[in-house]
This record gives structure tokens, C-alpha cells and sequence, in this order.
């Protein structure tokens, strides 16, 4: 009897995180990014690009939205605080994505796991993160929220 209400409840577990991994599926467009409920001012008002969930890896990419073609050194680097990518496989934990991270565009993220709380209300899926140290001054404290409208 144990064992059947043990085996009842551990196919209940996987088949939500299954559920949930199901409903993330998709094609999204970039909607915003806020660093602390405030647009990162690098990024500024309407950033453009795409998050990719399929049943074994997500990607991002995004840029700023005011970007221009860089040839000089200084116009170079400036390009570099408006993108960011990443990619790797994923799991589900509950209401956290759980981004094993293989790629991305500073390589200070490759090798660790990125975790963010998602919720999906309709087309639009919101990813926020725990507080962390904000990469490009790691004395700032920052919250980061996107969120994406599905497209696909």
C-alpha cells in the first residue's frame, strides 16, 4: 500500500515538472528587461530579441535598442553593454528554470547554473532572478526581470 501511494506521488512530481516544461515550449520575442523595476539604462527602453525554449535547451539573445555600428575602439566596447546570450540545457524545479549554462557571450556565466523564477500568465512568460551581483559592478546588488511575449 506505501508503495503505491510512493510511486502515486513521485509520477504526480514528474509529471507537473513534465506539465510545466511543456507549457514553457516556444518561441518568445523580448517585451523588457528591468534591472531593480528600472530599465537598464545601457539597454535603454525597448530592447530587441528572442528566447528559444525547446524540451532539452534554451537560448537568449538580446540586444539594446538603440544600437549603431562601432569602429572605433571605445564605440566597440559600448556595443558590449548592450547584449547579452546564452545557452545551455535546462531543467525544471517547481516555478524555477534551472539553465545548466554552456555558452555565452562574456563566458562568465559558462559552467554555472542560472536560476530564475518563471510564471506564465497567457502569451507572456516573466523570468525573474534571486537577487545576485551585478556582473559589471560586482559591489551592486541587482534583481533582473524580462519578460517575453510567445510568438510560436
Amino acid at each position: 500500500m506505501y508503495r503505491s501511494i510512493l510511486a502515486l506521488g513521485l509520477g504526480l512530481l514528474i509529471s507537473t515538472s513534465c506539465l510545466a516544461q511543456q507549457s514553457l515550449l516556444g518561441t518568445y520575442k523580448l517585451v523588457s528587461v528591468t534591472f531593480d523595476g528600472k530599465p537598464r539604462e545601457s539597454l535603454g527602453k525597448s530592447p530587441h530579441g528572442y528566447l528559444i525554449i525547446t524540451p532539452k535547451h534554451l537560448s537568449i539573445f538580446y540586444t539594446g535598442d538603440k544600437r549603431k555600428f562601432g569602429t572605433s575602439d571605445s564605440e566597440k566596447a559600448a556595443l558590449w553593454d548592450t547584449l547579452l546570450a546564452l545557452a545551455g540545457p535546462y531543467r525544471i524545479e517547481g516555478k524555477k528554470i534551472v539553465i545548466s549554462v554552456d555558452v555565452s557571450y562574456n563566458e562568465i556565466a559558462n559552467g554555472r547554473p542560472l536560476a530564475r523564477t518563471w510564471q506564465m500568465q497567457g502569451r507572456q512568460l516573466t523570468l525573474t532572478g534571486d537577487p545576485q551581483s551585478f556582473g559589471r559592478d560586482p559591489s551592486k546588488t541587482v534583481v533582473i526581470e524580462q519578460k517575453w511575449e510567445r510568438i510560436e
